[in-house]
């Protein structure tokens, strides 16, 4: 179980995990939907029995979903909430149908970027955004008290007329179609590639840019419940860029399976990450500040600076990046991973808006992607994920063997390089991160890191780690340009 703050199911992007093992099983999606049932009911005006609320459901392409979505809509029907099924869309798409059909709480079932057996469930409030921390504690409570049994509530039975009813939107309707195509440019007859993962965004992006004018060369868009993530993706972006360089395409796109996130590749064959989408847009749009993580390249940071845009790190998670945008009023922010926030656009990350808005500043400053590629800098950067213990996450990243071996990288990069260690909000393993001008000095911190982080996870007792640590990442550690985020 993958909480965090304290929460024991919630963690930085809703509750994730294995589909089939707790907590990701029907059971447990049936009584969550009548927690979240019951939390709507709790917060309503007067009478809460006498109150009928509406929840969106969503879902991604993979072959739990469907279970989960049945078992989810089932507990919020259980409880007297009327369901709304959306089928496969992007989560995005979940978070803007709430507030445009006015419905009082809405659900993405995905794991994002995970794999296909994992599986998730992310739960958005009326106003289309990600539920606060203490939403999800008073959730959280009310699944504990539900597993004793309806009595420990004191619920009356939910009979007759008042059970929830379940009915599926019309995909028809195309509002959140309509919202995409008002943020988005006249690409003109553009050579677009788009990876899109086999997952949520299957049908609108392509959609999309057609009718915006794009010559369109579409990939991995078969899905089959099984393959989404498989290779392909904003995870695997050597599939979008392999294309773009055989086809001759301008740029390529490649989204994750929810399709929050999209990183882009230029005509170049170079990976645009969610740092340059960023920072293009940053400049363009001539915004004072953006918030991004402790991920974010420093050679981007201080590219942005120059050009008289302040750069706010927040830890990695969107929900953080969004709380800074918040709290300082500003507009732009986001994830190195491709998972950026446009917050006078939409409330959450949107992979296919995004794309829209980086292509968007390309045509409003008549500078071709590959030339904005060409003038901001990058440090060489990477990853390191060494596998540990769900439970064990924040003591190993927090052990004196990992805190000894970032006291002695943080000497030597001094103001020329980071690094971070932190435990996954969504996956089991403690991650890694080292930059610097000198790519041999990246590769040998972080195998000094790695292994310091695979020794706290092993349990070997404490000592000093030498400048002579291993090299390569621990044992069970896999390593990686840095471009994930939760």
């Amino acid at each position: 179980m993958r909480g965090v703050n304290g929460r024991r199911y919630f963690g930085t992007d809703g509750v994730r995990g294995l589909a089939g093992e707790a907590p990701m099983t029907a059971a447990f999606a049936l009584r969550l939907g009548a927690a979240t049932a019951e939390h709507l009911r709790a917060r309503a005006p007067g009478d809460p029995s006498s109150q009928r609320h509406t929840v969106l459901v969503g879902h991604d392409t993979r072959a739990s979903s469907a279970m989960l979505v049945a078992a989810f809509a089932a507990g919020l029907a259980s409880r007297g909430v009327d369901v709304v099924e959306l089928g496969v869309v992007p989560t995005a798409a979940v978070a803007h149908l709430v507030k445009v059909l006015g419905a009082d709480a809405g659900t993405m079932i995905s794991a994002s970027h995970n794999p296909f057996g994992d599986n998730g469930i992310k739960l958005f409030d009326a106003s289309g955004f990600k539920l606060a921390d203490t939403e999800e504690v008073a959730i959280e409570g009310l699944l504990a008290t539900l597993a004793a049994g309806d009595d420990a509530l004191g619920l009356e039975p939910c009979t007759h007329e008042a059970v929830g009813g379940v009915q599926r939107y019309r995909q028809s309707d195309g509002h959140y179609l309509r919202h995409l195509l008002a943020a988005a440019p006249y690409l003109d007859g553009l050579r677009v590639g788009l990876d899109v993962a086999h997952g949520a965004a299957w049908q609108v992006a392509p959609n999309v840019f057609k009718q915006i004018g794009a010559r369109l060369d579409v990939i991995n868009a078969k899905p089959d419940g099984r393959n989404i993530n498989q290779d392909c993706g904003s995870t695997h972006p050597e599939a979008i860029t392999e294309r773009v360089m055989r086809a001759g395409l301008d740029v390529g796109v490649a989204f994750d399976g929810d399709a929050d996130r999209a990183l882009m590749v230029d005509a170049r064959g170079r990976l645009v990450t969610g740092d340059q989408m960023l920072a293009i847009c940053a400049v363009v749009r001539r915004e004072p500040a953006v918030v991004a993580t402790t991920m974010t390249n420093l050679g981007v940071e201080r590219w942005l600076l120059d050009r008289g845009v302040r750069l706010e790190r927040v830890q990695v998670g969107d929900r953080y990046v969004f709380e800074r945008l918040q709290r300082d009023g500003l507009r732009l922010g986001g994830e190195q991973s491709g998972h950026l926030l446009f917050l006078e656009k939409a409330t959450t990350g949107d992979g296919i808006l995004s794309a829209l808005q980086v292509l968007a500043a390309c045509r409003t400053s008549n500078v071709r992607l590959e030339s904005w590629m060409d003038q901001i800098p990058v440090y060489p950067q990477r990853l390191s994920s060494v596998p540990v213990a769900a439970p064990d996450r924040g003591a190993v990243a927090s052990d004196e063997r990992v805190e000894l071996a970032l006291a002695r990288a943080r000497e030597e990069l001094g103001d020329d390089g980071r690094v971070d260690v932190r435990p996954s909000g969504t996956e089991s393993v403690v991650r890694a991160m080292v930059e610097a001008r000198d790519p041999a000095v990246v590769e040998r911190v972080l195998g000094e890191l790695a292994e310091a982080i695979s020794e706290a996870a092993r349990g070997r007792p404490a000592h000093a780690v030498t400048g002579n640590a291993a090299t390569q990442p621990g044992q069970g550690a896999s390593s990686s340009d840095a471009s994930e985020g939760e």
